[in-house]
């Protein structure tokens, strides 16, 4: 999935809730909810738990924010026609640090295609650690070795997949590192060769 979607919601529309309630002026609040951020720290669970933020700022209930982000959700463009080339010919499931209130309408439509959802902080309170991956491993009931990751974070995808023995392609959809996938439709053609 894009990225509209998550940076609406963290970007954009926290900080502008925030504005609301406290009366002030969206750059103001926007710095101030960015600083509250830093001060926690993306090693952190609470980083990434939208509910916690929401909580945290005062700011009101988790349903209405995800409506209201919603018209934000979008594939990349051959996501769908990779997804069912590969459906029914392999298992897929998301290995994810997104938390699984945010998953949801990410994935919604796309789900019919996905044997499993697996939400690192959700389920397995941690970030996609080695370890993580490793559980997955044993919650689908296949070996590290028989599993192929592809994900767009060099530390949590690529070389924590790599560490836990599962086959990681890292996706940089920018082009810069030419020894990385640009896209879907080179890991689809590889797995159907």
């Amino acid at each position: 999935m894009t990225h509209d979607f998550s940076y609406t919601v963290w970007q954009e529309a926290i900080p502008a809730l925030y504005a609301r309630k406290k009366g002030i002026d969206y750059d103001q609040a926007e710095r101030i909810v960015f600083a509250e951020y830093d001060k926690v720290g993306d090693q952190r669970l609470e980083w990434y738990d939208v509910a916690y933020w929401l909580s945290y700022l005062g700011l009101g209930p988790l349903e209405s924010l995800l409506r209201s982000c919603r018209d934000k959700v979008r594939c990349y463009p051959e996501v769908r026609e990779v997804l069912s080339s590969l459906a029914g010919r392999y298992k897929l499931i998301v290995c994810s640090g997104t938390p699984l209130e945010l998953l949801q309408p990410l994935l919604e439509s796309i789900s019919s295609y996905l044997d499993r959802v697996f939400s690192a902080p959700s389920q397995y309170r941690q970030l996609k650690t080695s370890d993580f991956y490793l559980w997955v491993c044993r919650e689908m009931k296949v070996k590290p070795n028989e599993v192929v990751h592809v994900g767009d974070s060099w530390q949590l995808d690529f070389l924590n997949s790599r560490e836990a023995g599962l086959h990681a392609f890292y996706l940089d959809r920018s082009g810069n590192d030419h020894q990385s996938l640009i896209d879907l439709r080179q890991l689809a053609r590889d797995l159907l060769d």
